[in-house]
């Protein structure tokens, strides 16, 4: 998956509009200067050439220079990641909680109010985009009257500390992960409504054991296996989301990153933001499959 990934980030980038001499040197840089330069820096073999050259500098995790000022990619990544990587990590965190919560007590009291509430609430989170969601937020708690959040980065995190960046965090996080939470919910409702129906549930409840037990310690585990896949699949949306949620909250994260690449047509930094992304989705997949071991014990013996 990452070769294929890292293939396609690299010829999208190729035939992508602009060239970036002309970027670097300026329009008015004569043709010998822009041939010089692309020739320093490799551009002017082919394709192919290209390609093994920066597949064999990835593998030595080396993703070249930015644009002049010229600065190691990979610093510039080490900077920027782990705001990202906060961001989404929180954005899982509510995820997890609102649909394991809300979830549970749909199944439990399906067909009732307290369900039919919560599916109008996953509903409507499922058809708000992340985006707008983190404008409405800004709107009603990090502007004036109450201003109760603050705007623009990571505003509060070196004064207050960990509160600080807590709350700098919070109204991203929440954009990011509402949505999610919406789909994982009607999952966790879905997984547990079968789970309750099984045979197993009945025959405990009438042998003696307490209903809260059995949907403690079997129900709940059972259960699990779906909304855990679904999770480990929603980490891309999560990853790709933060880069507008980072751009709306002034996040200076991996999302900031690829779009100056972007505008400033620096190849570069565009492919190792984008194979960073990838190489964690994948390392995030990876370990839900591990989870399923814990979760499931039955996959051991298989």
């Amino acid at each position: 998956m990452l070769l294929g990934v890292t293939i396609l980030v690299f010829l999208v980038l190729q035939v992508a509009p602009g060239d970036r001499a002309t970027f670097v040197l300026g329009p008015e840089a004569s043709e010998a200067a822009k041939a010089a330069w692309r020739h320093d820096h490799g551009l002017d073999q082919p394709l192919i050439v290209q390609f093994f050259a920066y597949l064999a500098s990835l593998v030595t995790l080396n993703f070249g220079l930015t644009n002049p000022p010229e600065e190691p990619v990979g610093s510039k990544i080490a900077s920027a990641f782990p705001i990202t990587l906060e961001l989404t990590f929180l954005g899982v965190l509510i995820a997890v909680i609102l649909s394991l919560v809300l979830g549970i007590l749909g199944a439990l009291y399906r067909d009732k109010w307290p369900d039919q509430l919560i599916r109008v609430f996953s509903i409507a989170a499922i058809a708000t985009p992340s985006f707008w969601l983190g404008i409405l937020l800004i709107q009603w708690f990090a502007l004036p009257p109450g201003s109760l959040f603050p705007v623009g980065g990571l505003a509060w995190a070196d004064q207050y500390g960990f509160t600080g960046w807590l709350y700098s965090m919070a109204l991203p996080a929440l954009a990011l992960g509402l949505p999610v939470a919406a789909s994982l919910i009607r999952v966790v409702r879905t997984s547990m409504v079968e789970e309750l129906d099984k045979d197993y549930v009945r025959t405990a409840v009438g042998n003696g054991v307490p209903y809260r037990t059995v949907v403690a310690k079997n129900v709940l585990r059972n259960a699990l296996v779906t909304p855990v896949t679904v999770l480990g699949l929603r980490i891309g949306y999560l990853l790709g989301g933060a880069i507008v949620i980072e751009a709306i909250f002034d996040l200076k994260g991996m999302g900031q990153l690829i779009i100056s690449g972007l505008s400033g047509k620096d190849t570069n930094l565009v492919a190792g933001g984008v194979i960073t992304i990838a190489a964690t989705f994948v390392l995030v997949n990876i370990i839900v499959d591990l989870l399923y071991l814990l979760i499931n014990p039955r996959i051991r013996t298989v």
